[in-house]
């Protein structure tokens, strides 16, 4: 396989600037759908409300006016059922025992959900057991469960990876670079297969990589959850977060020290501590059921239709959200209206150039911002075989700042379709440079991780800090600009000012790495070192 990528990158150095002559993606078709599935009358685009079903139409009137043909066997679609949970009546959560009583407020200082299908969660004088990072990663030798039982119990969890402070890439989980181990998501599926009551993170702002505002918008209101049988009840009772400060004043009143303790638990070996307290909340949980829906749409293929290139985007954000200055919605232009109408531009484009080899599907799913919800739904439930899927291109929030000198590939080292791209970022006179914040995990937060972890390469790329003009001062200042202030935040909005440019040359290449993969026969596999190369050779062994 190696010697056949080799190969196709020797044809993409010689046929990268066939990029020049591809269809113009449109400009006008960037703004507008951008604009348009940001507006107040989308209401922040929530699944499961008014906001979805305008989100639906339009997409589906915008791929059918570029070209493409239904992708679910005759229909636009494809359901996803969820359920939504909305919490009312939430109690304070409190630790009882230690040297004075920690009753923490909802929202200021803690937030609580659940993932059980229940209508009332309650969880009442449990113990309080601090447990690291909370991860068991027997391949690495690391188990922070290990003499312990915390069946009943409620653990206090750190955010990320033990070795999130180093410098370098090497390290037990990686070094600066965040492993799937640091995600939050882990922590609670880790914590519900250990037998937890509750599990409890604790937020800092810099391992986290957003602040306690993110999480207060993000963990308050209804809350989703793919609707399965057996309404999640193998989950804990309650999951949450609780500030830094938080926990400071809970290891206080149960004698110990925070800074100390949550250093010990870097270092392998770390055995859980009990905290002597024990801990309570309740909340009551209205329950709905609903079909969310992924939009999808194909180019079929003239010769092998039944090999499909992927492109991918979520339509979904965070619907009403806490207001600031009076307004509510959280009307998400960057994160993901912008990679949505880049997913339409691209449609349009591949059409003008014509049906290649293979198929091309373009697909919007939902429920991102929920866990990658809609994502999930489709890799498990495919509509195109993923043995059969030859890879693809995610975006998730398109470059609204300007042409970039660098390209930055998220999650750096783990396909084929890396080499595959390189020529054609060389081709724009750009270089390809390392993740600038590898410890955010970004590469465990969008949908191409749920193709990846079922086999799939998907490529997700994106401008660098590197600005053309202002250089990569000016681009970190940005970047951080829209972290702290407009991520998840009704300050997500489309402005008339934005810089296009920067997002018409990332997305020529997603065009020319999907028109390549789409005309050659060749089918890019994990690097052998990747996690998930194992089950690509599995679901691709005897396939002709």
């Amino acid at each position: 396989m190696r010697l056949a990528v080799s190969a196709l990158a020797l044809l993409l150095a010689g046929t990268a600037a066939s990029a020049q002559t591809a269809p113009a993606l449109s400009l006008d078709t960037l703004k507008t759908v951008t604009k348009t599935l940001s507006s107040d009358e989308f209401e922040g685009r929530a699944p499961a409300t008014a906001g979805e079903d305008k989100t639906v139409r339009y997409l589906v009137e915008r791929f059918q006016k570029a070209g493409l043909k239904p992708g679910n066997k005759g229909s636009w679609v494809q359901d996803v059922p969820l359920v939504e949970i909305t919490g009312s009546n939430v109690q304070p959560l409190t630790f009882t025992g230690g040297k004075t009583p920690v009753s923490l407020a909802y929202r200021k200082d803690m937030v609580v959900a659940t993932y059980q299908v229940t209508p009332r969660t309650q969880v009442a004088n449990s113990d309080v057991v601090f447990v690291g990072y909370g991860i068991n990663a027997p391949e690495r030798g690391w188990n922070d469960y290990a003499g312990v039982d915390v069946k009943g119990k409620t653990v206090v969890i750190l955010i990320n990876d033990p070795d999130w402070q180093t410098q370098g890439l090497e390290g037990t989980f990686g070094g600066r670079a965040m492993t799937y181990y640091g995600r939050w998501t882990y922590k609670y599926e880790e914590a519900a297969r250990q037998g937890a009551a509750a599990a409890i993170i604790v937020h800092d702002t810099e391992p986290a990589a957003y602040g306690w505002g993110v999480v207060q918008s993000s963990w308050t209101g209804p809350q989703l959850e793919q609707d399965t049988p057996g309404n999640h009840m193998d989950q804990s009772k309650a999951i949450g977060w609780i500030q830094l400060d938080a926990a400071k004043a809970l290891f206080a009143s149960a004698g110990k020290d925070y800074a100390s303790m949550a250093e010990a638990a870097k270092r392998k070996g770390f055995k859980a501590v009990p905290l002597g307290v024990k801990a309570s909340v309740s909340f009551d949980n209205a329950i709905r059921r609903q079909a969310s829906k992924n939009v999808v749409g194909i180019l079929p293929g003239s010769e092998r239709p039944d090999e499909v290139v992927l492109y991918s985007a979520h339509w979904d954000h965070l619907g009403r959200c806490d207001a600031v200055n009076g307004d509510d919605i959280c009307n998400g232009a960057l994160d993901n209206a912008s990679g949505t109408a880049g997913l339409v531009a691209l449609a349009e484009a591949q059409v003008k150039a014509g049906a290649a080899k293979r198929s091309m599907a373009f697909l919007a799913v939902t429920g991102e911002e929920s866990g990658l919800l809609g994502s999930k739904f489709y890799a498990e439930n495919p509509i195109f075989p993923l043995n059969k899927t030859v890879g693809g291109v995610n975006m998730d929030g398109v470059n609204i700042i300007g042409r970039t000198k660098d390209f930055v590939l998220i999650g750096v080292g783990k396909s084929e379709l890396e080499d595959m791209v390189k020529p054609i970022v060389a081709a724009q006179d750009r270089v390809i440079v390392p993740e600038p914040t590898p410890e955010k995990g970004f590469y465990y937060r969008s949908d191409h991780f749920s193709m990846a972890k079922l086999g799939v390469p998907m490529l997700y790329g994106e401008s660098g800090e590197d600005l053309r003009v202002g250089g990569k001062e000016a681009g970190h200042r940005a970047s951080e600009d829209y972290i702290e202030h407009r991520y998840h935040k009704p300050q997500d909005e489309y402005s008339d000012s934005w810089n296009w440019d920067g997002a018409v040359e990332d997305l020529g290449i997603f065009y020319t790495l999907g028109r390549q993969l789409a005309e050659g026969s060749t089918w890019p596999n994990w690097y052998p070192t990747a996690e998930f190369r194992a089950i690509r050779d599995k679901s691709r062994a005897g396939v002709k």
